[in-house]
Formats: structure tokens, C-alpha cells, sequence
């Protein structure tokens, strides 16, 4: 891993789990003078998207996103991307009269190939924390359940229960812990990564930010002191921990508080003793195997992650089905006879319209039957978990 960044950068991506201290971090970070902190733009997963069209756009999406896609075909769509990027942060940076950005924004590790191929020279910053206090503190903060009611203590059959009942809001939260920890884990060996743990950073902010901002080319002796100060940007979004608006200082409080917020069921649900004990974390891992934690062994743990994979794939299928249930619904609300007056070449557009809301009702059967292979798949490998899990 590099010591430090080449050159200071226009863009830097700030990595890490929700709940893991980002929004502290960015905010540490600028005080410094040359650097700006967005709450949480989301910009590179709506660039990501690009050519992705709402189904409701009264152009047609499947011609829009065709169209695209023919045209996008001839060009390189990385360059484009970097392009449209590059005047958006460069656009930001002169209204906030500063020379580096940090993006952060919890969800990236979805697209860490994107953010990869647009701005592969770009520094990152990975922050990692226990993942059982990121479990506390998604449980304490938005109320995500981490069993289900009732449950035995066997947390990851739980939440494959929950997972088929719950929004899908909460298990992506869920997902973010069983996916995407392991995914920026292995991200800590990429070039040009700077790896902070959230546990320094509290107990030393101004010694761990000031490590940062030299790796950043920033001269750490203009920065301010790591406080809780200038905050007030923040209000005015609604993105970012809010929590940090009512903190006056940097402290410890937070570290071991899931000791006391997690049952040995809880912490059972986020236990991946490989993991763990890759990121440094086995006094944590030592603490709740006390308490009753079990090693599942790896194939547990690699059939946890699959059910959500199944469930995001899932998810995905959804999100289509109901764009075309929701187009044919609004051709079948069609005001049918009073288009039936107008001239004949209306009643052709009508007519055409009737064949391709029977090609969409097909094809949200289609979809349909791809949903129910996917549950099928799920409840497959559920199945699978409690066999294993029952093994003595």
C-alpha cells in the first residue's frame, strides 16, 4: 500500500460503510483550507446509471435507453463519464473556492470498478470500523432489526426470514455489512488507498487527520484542530450522520458501546470471524464469543453472502416488473372513447398502442416468472443454511 498520494488530487473518494464514521471524517478533514466536503453527493451512482431511463418518461424508455445505448455504442462511455464528472466537480470546487474534493458517499462500494475505470488516478481514503459497533449503531440510529422475533439464535437464518417480510430499505442495510465490508476489505490493497480505522481516529483526530492530509499533498500545519466546530452545512442537507451537529467534541464514547446495545443473538448476525480477525479486530471477536458467539465456519458465512446477492438480484428484477406494471396500467387508463372520436390516424396510434401494452403485459409475465425463480433460489438456499446450521 502507498505511503502517500503522488500529487494532490482534484477528487478524492472518502470509502466506508454507513455507520461507520464517514461524515466525522469529511468533516475533520475539511477544516483544512483547501478542501470541501459535500455531505453525501451519490454523484458517481447516478452517473453510473446514465442511460438508465425512468419508466414513466413519456417518450418511451425502451426506445430512449435503445437509442442510447446505439449511440453510446461508438463512443467511449468512460471518457463521457470522466467529461461530465470532471465539470461537475471542477464546477463545485470554484463555487466553494477550494482545490481538492472528497466524495463521500457510504454506498460506493457498489460501484468501485466505475469509480475505478472514470478516475483511476483518484486518491481514496478507506475507513473501516468494528463491524459489531456499525450493527449497534444501525440498530440504535435507524432501527434496523438484526433477528428476527422469536428467533433461535442461529442470527443468519434470522435474517434470511426477515429478509422476504421487511422494506428493502432495511435489508440494504443489512446488505451493507454482509456485502459490502468484505468488498471494501479487499479494497484496502489498491494503490493509491489510504486505510484508516474509525477507533484511531477518535482516540487521536488530530494526529490521524493530519496523516491523511499529508498523503492528500495538503500542508497539515494550516489545518485547524480536529473539532466539532462549522458544522452548520450540514443542516441544511439531508444527507450525512446528524448526530455529529450535537457532539462538542471528538471522543471515545462510541467505541465500545455496542458491548452493552448487542444480545450474543445480534451479535451473532454480523459475526465473520475471517473477516474480523483480517481487519484486526479479534479483542472485539474475543469480547463476543464470551458472550456466546460461534464460529459458523466459512461455508455459512459464504452462503450468508449469497442469499443476499439473491435477494439484491431479486430486488432488481422487482424494480423492472413494476415499471412495466405500472406502464401497462397507465395505457389501460387510457381515455379510450374519447380518442375513439378523433380521426382515423388516432384510432391507428390507439391501435398500436394496444399491441405494445400486450407486449408489456407479456413481458411483466416474463419478469414475473423471473421473480419467482429468483424466491425459489432464495428459499433453495436458505434451506441449505439451516441444513448446515443444524449439523452437529
Amino acid at each position: 500500500m502507498s505511503d502517500g498520494f503522488d500529487r494532490s488530487p482534484a477528487v478524492c473518494f472518502l470509502l466506508g460503510l454507513p455507520r461507520s464514521g464517514t461524515t466525522l471524517l469529511a468533516h475533520l478533514l475539511q477544516h483544512h483550507p483547501d478542501i470541501v466536503a459535500p455531505p453525501e453527493p451519490w454523484f458517481m451512482l447516478a452517473l453510473e446509471a446514465f442511460g438508465r431511463v425512468d419508466q414513466r418518461h413519456p417518450a418511451g424508455s425502451p426506445l430512449i435507453e435503445a437509442a442510447t445505448s446505439e449511440f453510446l455504442g461508438r463512443i467511449d462511455r468512460t471518457l463521457v463519464c470522466r467529461a461530465f464528472a470532471d465539470t461537475a466537480y471542477s464546477q463545485y470546487l470554484a463555487a466553494a473556492g477550494k482545490r481538492i474534493i472528497i466524495d463521500k458517499t457510504p454506498r460506493y462500494w457498489t460501484a468501485l470498478e466505475f469509480l475505478e475505470a472514470v478516475y483511476p488516478e483518484a486518491p481514496h481514503i478507506l475507513l473501516m470500523r468494528n463491524p459489531y459497533a456499525i450493527a449497534a449503531s444501525l440498530k440504535s440510529t435507524w432501527g434496523i432489526p438484526l433477528r428476527a422475533e422469536n428467533s433461535y439464535p442461529v442470527s443468519v437464518s434470522a435474517l434470511a426470514d426477515l429478509m422476504l417480510r421487511l422494506p428493502a430499505v432495511v435489508i440494504s442495510s443489512l446488505a451493507d455489512l454482509v456485502l459490502g465490508l468484505p468488498r471494501l476489505a479487499a479494497h484496502r490493497a489498491r494503490p493509491r488507498t489510504q486505510l484508516i480505522k474509525y477507533e484511531p481516529l477518535v482516540a487521536r483526530p488530530d494526529q490521524e487527520v493530519r496523516r491523511l492530509l499529508v498523503a492528500l499533498g495538503c500542508d497539515p500545519a494550516v489545518a485547524a484542530s480536529a473539532g466539532m466546530e462549522q458544522a452548520d452545512y450540514l443542516r441544511s442537507s439531508s444527507f450525512g450522520d446528524r448526530k455529529i451537529l450535537e457532539r462538542n467534541a471528538v471522543d471515545e464514547s462510541s467505541v465500545k458501546a455496542w458491548q452493552s446495545q448487542l444480545s450474543a443473538e445480534e451479535m451473532q448476525t454480523v459475526t465473520d470471524v475471517e473477516l474480523l480477525i483480517e481487519l484486526g479486530y479479534e479483542q472485539e471477536l474475543l469480547h463476543a464469543q464470551q458472550a456466546g458467539v460461534v464460529d459458523r465456519g466459512g461455508e455459512v458465512t459464504e452462503l450468508h453472502r449469497r442469499i443476499f446477492q439473491t435477494w439484491r438480484d431479486l430486488r432488481s428484477r422487482s424494480a423492472s416488473n413494476s415499471s412495466i406494471v405500472r406502464q401497462t396500467q397507465n395505457l389501460s387508463d387510457t381515455n379510450v372513447e374519447e380518442d375513439l372520436r378523433l380521426a382515423d390516424s388516432t384510432a391507428a396510434r390507439l391501435q398500436h398502442a394496444l399491441l405494445t401494452s400486450e407486449a408489456e403485459r407479456a413481458a411483466g409475465l416474463d419478469a414475473i416468472q423471473n421473480r419467482d425463480a429468483a424466491i425459489k433460489v432464495l428459499r433453495s438456499e436458505i434451506e441449505r443454511l439451516e441444513q448446515v446450521l443444524n449439523m452437529p
